[in-house]
C-alpha cells in the first residue's frame, strides 16, 4: 500500500497524517509531539540556535524527531511511503528543509550582503526526502513544500487564508492562528496585511506550570455555574471536548462526572480559567483571591498567579497586534467584521472568553474557529496533484503588506499598557486614559458576535484511528568541557531541569541536555552560572537520540 505522510511543523511541536495514497488521501492516523525537539521557546530562539549551535546540529535534530513521529505508525510502514507534505512559517519549513534562514533573521540587503547571504527561493516547489536528509525513508520520496506569500508571510499564513475562504469576502476580515508566534492577517479592500505577534508559548500551553499541548487527557476549557462550582472539559482520545467533572476553583471539591484522568491544561484552557476567574471575581488581576493563589481544577491540576502572567502576557501582545494592523490601515476597531481563528487554540477556545480577554477584537459580526489548517493543508497536497500549483497561483494573487511589530511604536506603546493591565492590575479605567493619551482609541464595549460557528469538531477533525504522542521529543545534545569540577551548578540552576551531570570513568564530566525541554538561547542559565566559566552551550554536539 502506498502512503503519504501530511506533516505540519509548528513552533510549539510537529502533527502528521498518514494517509492512504489509493484511497484519496484517506486518513488512517496520527500522530503528534509533546514538544517542540529543537532548544527554545519560539521561533527567534531556533533560529538563533541555528546560528550559535550550527546548521548541522539543528537539522539532525529536525530529521531525528521527523523520523521518530513517523516511526510511531509502525516502522514496517517507512518503506512504502511514496510522498510527504509539509506545511508551516517559513523558518520551520527552512530548518526541515535545511537551508538558509538568515535572510529571515535580518532585515535590509546590505547586512545580507555583509554576511554572503543569498537568499533562497521559497516557492512552491518539490524535492526528494534524500535531498533534505530525511531518515529511515527511500531518498526518492517525493517532499512537497508549499509556498511563502512573501519571505515573512510563510505557508501556515497561506493555509489560514485558503481554508477560511476570506479572500471570497467583501468585509473586512481578520485571522489569526494562535501559537507562539502568533500569526494574524488582516484583509481588506483587496489587499492582505500581516503582522506576527510573539506571544510566547503560553498559548500552547507552554510556560504555565501544569501545561500540555492540546493532546488526550488535557483541559481545554472550563464553564463557571451558578454554584460557584466549575464544568472542567477535558479533550479525549481523538481530541473532542468532554465534561469529566465539577470544580470548586477555590478548594478544589471535586464531583466526578467521568472517569477520565486529565494530566495538564492546555493554552486554551487557560484562557478560560483567566476569562472566568475575571469574570467571577476569583482573578482582581494582578493576583488569584484563593487561600493559596490557586485556581484548582480536576485531579489535582491548577493555575497559579504565574500562569496568569505568562498568559496575560501573550493575550496582551495579540491585542495589540490586531490594534496595530487595523490603525496602520486607518481603521477602527468597529470596521472589522468577520474574525477566523486557526489553530488548537483557536478551536478550543470559547470565542466569548477569547473576546473578554482580548485575543479577538471586541466588536464582531461573526466569528469562525478552523481548526489546524497547517496541517488541513499539508493533507490537501497530498490529496490533489494540482494543490500546490494552487497555493502559488493564490499566493502571486495576493498583494501583501507585512507589518514588523518589532519597532513599531504603535505596537510598542500599546503593549506597554498591556503588561501594565495583565502584570499590575490597572484598572481598566486608567488602561483606557493612558491609551487615548497616547492618541488611541479606548476599548470599546464588547458587542457579542451574531455568529459562532466551529467549523470543526476538533482542531484535527480526523485523527484516522486515534493518536499517538511522541513524548520525549528531539535529542541529547552532550559536552565535556576542560577545566570542569562536577559542581553540578549548571544542573542545579537550569530552570526546566534539562540538564543533567555525569561523572566519567576517567575523573572527568560529562554534560547531558535535553533539547526539547532547554530553552536554548534565550536563558543559557547553564553558561551563566557555571562556576569555572568552561561551559560552552554552543559546543554541546548531539550524541544519540532520546
Amino acid at each position: 500500500m502506498p502512503y503519504g505522510i501530511a506533516l505540519d511543523l509548528g513552533t510549539s511541536g510537529f502533527r502528521s497524517h498518514l494517509v492512504d495514497l489509493d484511497k484519496g488521501a484517506k486518513i488512517l492516523d496520527t500522530a503528534i509531539t509533546v514538544r517542540h525537539p529543537l532548544p527554545g521557546a519560539n521561533v527567534m530562539d531556533h533560529m538563533h540556535f541555528w546560528m550559535n549551535s550550527g546548521r548541522e546540529i539543528t537539522h539532525k535534530i529536525i530529521a531525528q524527531t521527523v523520523y521518530d513521529l513517523i516511526s510511531l505508525y509502525g516502522k514496517d510502514k517507512l518503506s512504502q511511503v511514496k510522498k510527504i507534505a509539509v506545511c508551516g512559517n517559513p523558518i520551520q519549513l527552512s530548518l526541515f528543509e535545511d537551508i538558509e534562514i538568515r535572510d529571515l533573521a535580518f532585515a535590509g540587503e546590505n547586512k545580507l550582503k555583509a554576511l554572503g547571504v543569498v537568499p533562497p527561493s521559497r516557492k512552491a516547489h518539490t524535492t526528494t526526502a534524500g535531498d533534505i536528509g530525511l531518515i529511515g525513508l527511500n531518498p526518492e520520496v517525493e517532499v512537497l513544500i508549499p509556498p511563502a506569500i512573501r519571505h515573512e508571510i510563510g505557508a501556515d499564513a497561506l493555509a489560514m487564508i485558503i481554508k477560511s475562504k476570506m479572500l471570497e469576502r467583501k468585509e473586512v476580515c481578520m485571522v489569526t492562528d494562535y501559537g507562539t508566534n502568533a500569526e494574524m492577517g488582516l484583509f481588506y479592500d483587496g489587499e492582505l496585511y500581516s503582522g506576527s505577534a510573539a506571544a510566547g508559548p503560553a498559548m500552547e500551553g507552554q510556560s504555565i506550570e501544569q501545561g500540555v499541548l492540546a493532546s488526550p487527557r488535557s483541559i481545554s476549557d472550563v464553564d463557571a455555574n451558578d454554584d460557584g462550582t466549575w464544568n472542567n472539559i477535558v479533550l479525549d482520545d481523538k481530541l473532542v471536548p468532554i465534561t469529566t467533572a465539577k470544580v470548586d476553583p477555590k478548594t478544589g471539591q471535586t464531583v466526578k462526572i467521568m472517569d477520565y484522568k486529565a494530566k495538564g491544561i492546555t493554552g486554551t484552557g487557560t484562557v478560560s480559567c483567566i476569562a472566568e476567574g475575571l469574570r467571577t471575581g476569583i482573578i482582581p488581576l494582578p493576583g488569584i483571591d484563593t487561600p493559596d493563589k490557586k485556581i484548582h481544577l480536576v485531579d489535582g491540576v491548577y493555575l497559579s498567579e504565574h500562569d496568569v502572567h505568562e498568559a496575560g502576557k501573550a493575550m496582551g501582545a495579540i491585542r495589540a497586534g490586531h490594534r496595530t494592523l487595523m490603525y496602520e490601515v486607518g481603521l477602527s476597531d468597529a470596521d472589522v467584521k468577520v474574525m477566523y481563528m486557526a489553530g488548537a487554540s483557536g478551536t478550543y477556545v470559547d470565542p466569548f472568553k477569547a473576546q473578554y480577554c482580548g485575543m479577538i477584537p471586541r466588536v464582531l459580526d461573526e466569528v469562525y474557529q478552523l481548526g489546524n489548517t497547517s496541517l488541513m493543508m499539508a493533507h490537501d497536497l497530498l490529496r490533489s496533484e494540482n494543490e500546490l500549483d494552487m497555493m502559488q497561483d493564490v499566493a502571486n494573487s495576493i498583494s501583501a503588506n507585512h507589518i514588523m511589530f518589532a519597532g513599531n511604536k504603535k505596537f510598542e506603546d500599546m503593549y506597554v499598557l498591556e503588561l501594565a493591565y495583565w502584570d499590575e492590575g490597572m484598572p481598566m479605567d486608567m488602561y483606557n486614559t493612558m491609551m487615548e493619551a497616547g492618541g488611541f482609541p479606548p476599548l470599546p464595549e464588547i458587542v457579542r458576535p451574531k455568529i459562532f460557528q466551529r467549523i470543526v469538531k476538533s482542531d484535527i477533525p480526523d485523527v484516522g484511528a486515534g493518536i499517538h504522542t511522541l513524548d520525549p521529543v528531539g535529542m541529547i545534545m552532550k559536552g565535556k568541557f576542560k577545566g570542569c569540577t562536577g559542581c553540578k551548578k549548571c544542573q542545579r540552576k537550569c530552570p526546566e531541569k534539562a540538564l543533567t551531570v555525569l561523572d566519567c570513568p576517567d575523573g572527568t564530566y560529562e554534560i547531558n541536555v535535553r533539547s526539547d525541554l532547554c530553552l536554548g538561547t534565550a536563558c543559557q542559565a547553564c553558561n551563566f552560572n557555571c562556576s569555572e566559566k568552561v561551559y560552552a552551550f554552543n559546543q554541546l554536539e548531539v550524541q544519540y537520540q532520546l
